[in-house]
Parts: structure tokens; sequence; C-alpha cells
């Protein structure tokens, strides 16, 4: 049965293009009103590693990119999508628009964040935190419910969504307009094989477990040697703390790998689909 399921979602994920509405993209910041820095070059997509991964670098202007749940559902979730890439580059589609057409799929409107990078992590949670407040202030113009509003990152991005699961509520930067009214805090949080989570041997310090952190899901691998240790420590830190989470941990699977491990990690997406509906952001 599990196998016939996941072949039914990559099947509608393989479809997603054709069935789906055309992303709509907005910039996060009013011109001239971005805090913080750009980068110092052009934007341009890094030199190929040969895997098909397309890796955005030195962004300047930050986007969100809208891919909106089927138009028959009314006040659908929304998820903002930050990928991967050491807040270096941007797996832009891998862990990107690749995630948000799977999140088509389950109902949910995906908003792929283009954060600012390289190098730049206040910069990048400055977007992030802008972003949350943007969609719901443009609640009716992309039928989204603002109390189903949640984040989702991998790897980098992962880390800069834990950052505003546990600082939200603290600006980042100073208010511009009736937007940085709203509330900033994700409805949930769901981080994938996250890195920079530990420092020390311990939880990094930027990171302030309380029970205002919203529900969160934790997917990685035991052979994330370099990462996986973060991830123990959060998800600690949430249960010691009462928040509602679910850590879902897999021996193999590796990192980066995006929707398609070949490990036994392979299955989080339907894991993942699974814990959306436990916790109401969707339905069946």
């Amino acid at each position: 049965m599990k196998k016939q399921t996941t072949g039914i979602i990559m099947l509608a994920l393989a479809s997603a293009t054709l069935t789906f509405a055309a992303p709509e993209v907005v910039s996060v910041w009013p011109s001239g009103k971005m805090p913080g820095n750009g980068a110092k070059e052009a934007e341009k997509e890094a030199p190929s590693k040969g895997d098909g991964v397309v890796r955005l670098t030195n962004v300047s202007e930050p986007t969100m990119t809208v891919y909106p749940a089927p138009s028959a559902q009314k006040h659908a979730p929304a998820v903002i999508i930050c990928p991967g890439g050491g807040y270096q580059i941007l797996a832009i589609h891998k862990e990107g628009s690749d995630v948000a057409a799977w999140l088509n799929t389950l109902g949910i409107t995906g908003i792929v964040l283009k954060y600012r990078v390289p190098q730049n992590r206040e910069g990048a949670l400055q977007d992030l935190q802008r972003a949350v407040r943007l969609a719901r202030a443009k609640h009716i113009d992309w039928n989204i419910d603002t109390t189903r509003i949640g984040v989702m990152g991998f790897s980098a991005g992962g880390h800069l969504c834990a950052r505003l699961a546990t600082n939200h509520g603290t600006s980042f930067y100073q208010s511009i307009d009736d937007t940085d009214k709203l509330s900033d805090r994700p409805d949930f949080a769901v981080l994938v094989y996250p890195a920079y989570l530990d420092k020390n041997n311990r939880l990094a310090a930027e990171l302030p477990v309380s029970k205002q952190i919203p529900t969160t899901y934790i997917v990685h691998t035991e052979d994330d040697k370099n990462y996986i240790s973060g991830s123990k420590f959060f998800a600690q830190a949430l249960e010691n703390a009462g928040v509602k989470h679910e850590f879902t941990l897999y021996p193999t699977g590796g990192h980066g790998y995006g929707l398609h491990s070949k490990g036994e990690a392979k299955v989080w997406p339907e894991r993942c689909a699974e814990w959306l509906e436990r916790v109401q952001i969707r339905s069946k």
C-alpha cells in the first residue's frame, strides 16, 4: 500500500505543471525600501555541477513566487518554501518550485521565497519575516487562509525557518507599511534536513525555544553526519518546552535530496502529508 501511495503522489507531482495555474511573482520589498544590503554582483546561476540542479546566487531583489492551490478550493493553506544552499546559493527548483508543485497536489498553495544570498543570513531572515506578513496581507488576492500559513525549509532554508519560528515577534527591520503590522508568526513549520541548528555540541543560541513556537515537523537521517545532531537538539528542546512536534528520523538518505531521496528517507513526503492532515492543516 505504501508503494502504491508513493506512486500516486509522484504521478500527481509529474502532472502538476499541467493542471495548476501559472505562478505569480511578487517583490518582497517595496521599491527602495529593502533593509540591509544586497549582493555585490549581479544575480546569476552558479556553474553547473552536472547534476541538473539550478543554483541561483547573488540575490539582491527577493521575491515570492506563488503557485496557487486548485482554484476550486477556497481559503487554502499556504507554505512559504525556503530552498537550501548553505546561504551561498539557492537550489531554486529542486528545493523550491518542485516542492511547490508537490504541495499543490495536496491542495496547498506553495510560495517559493527567493531570499538574499550569498553570506547574508540577516538579510534572509528579514526577507522571510516580511514574506510571512506579506502572505497575510495578500490573503484575499491569493485565496489563502491566514490561520494556516506555514514555512518549509531545506538545509540552510530549514535553519532560516527555525530562526523565524523561534524569534517571531521580534522585528528584524524597521516597519515600512501596514503589512508590517501583521503577525510574522508561522502557523506551522516543516524542517527538512535542517543545517546549522547546533554549535559547540548544543542547540545554537540564536534558536531560543519556547512554548510559543508553532507546531513543527522535522525530517532528517542518521547518515547526515554534519547536521543530524542539530535536529536532535532542536527536537529535544521542543519536547522540553511542550511544543507539539514530530521528528521523523530515517537511517539513510544523506543530505540535499529534496523530494527524491534514494535512501529510506524517500517516503518523507508521504509522512509529511499525513502529518499535515493530523494537525488539520490540510483535508484528506
